[in-house]
């Protein structure tokens, strides 16, 4: 049974922490102060959609399609990317909280995350080469055999990453931020 089509769409000042926005396939909609949080997206398709000043913490997206989807001043705490369907995964991010999500497991090669906050995010096993992080706060965040192949961290802060468990070949750093590629060797710089 395929779901109703909806395009084209501006959805404005939306409560859908009470009643789940209506399964259904979205183009083109643009969600404006919505409120999804532990709500239910699952099994939902978005195509070239973009929230804006949305809170999206902690809801349910299992085998979401999320596909050319643009984050702007979002909440998204504890957003499990890696539930969604991972065929056509594009997102960007702009100005977004993103603390506690996980994108485990995932390809989101050239993905752009800026001006974001980033803390104990998982990106275990993620492909995100030739991705940037732009004024990004990576505090605990996880980067555990992923591939951060020409990632451009130059403005990141707080950066943590082991070289001997990741792939960093043509990645960029600061060098300022260059030192947390140092701190798994346990060394003193002064």
């Amino acid at each position: 049974m395929s779901l109703p089509f909806i395009t084209d769409k501006t959805f404005k000042t939306q409560d859908y922490t009470l009643n789940s926005l209506p399964k259904a396939e979205y183009a083109n909609c643009t969600f404006i102060h919505c409120d999804f949080s532990n709500s239910y997206v699952s099994g939902m398709s978005f195509l070239e959609c973009e929230f804006i000043d949305c809170n999206l913490s902690l809801v349910k997206a299992k085998t979401a399609t999320l596909n050319d989807i643009v984050f702007t001043n979002c909440k998204l705490l504890g957003f499990p990317f890696h539930e969604c369907n991972p065929f056509l995964l594009t997102v960007t991010f702009n100005n977004c909280i993103l603390s506690f999500s996980s994108f485990y497991n995932l390809k989101l090669k050239q993905t752009i995350f800026a001006n974001c906050q980033l803390q104990q995010t998982d990106f275990t096993n993620t492909d995100l080469t030739e991705s940037v992080f732009d004024n990004c706060n990576l505090s605990q965040t996880i980067f555990d055999h992923s591939i951060l192949e020409k990632v451009d961290f130059t403005n990141a802060r707080n950066i943590r990453i082991n070289p001997e468990k990741n792939r960093i070949k043509g990645s960029k750093f600061s060098k300022e931020n260059a030192l947390g590629l140092l701190t798994h060797y346990f060394i003193n710089i002064n």
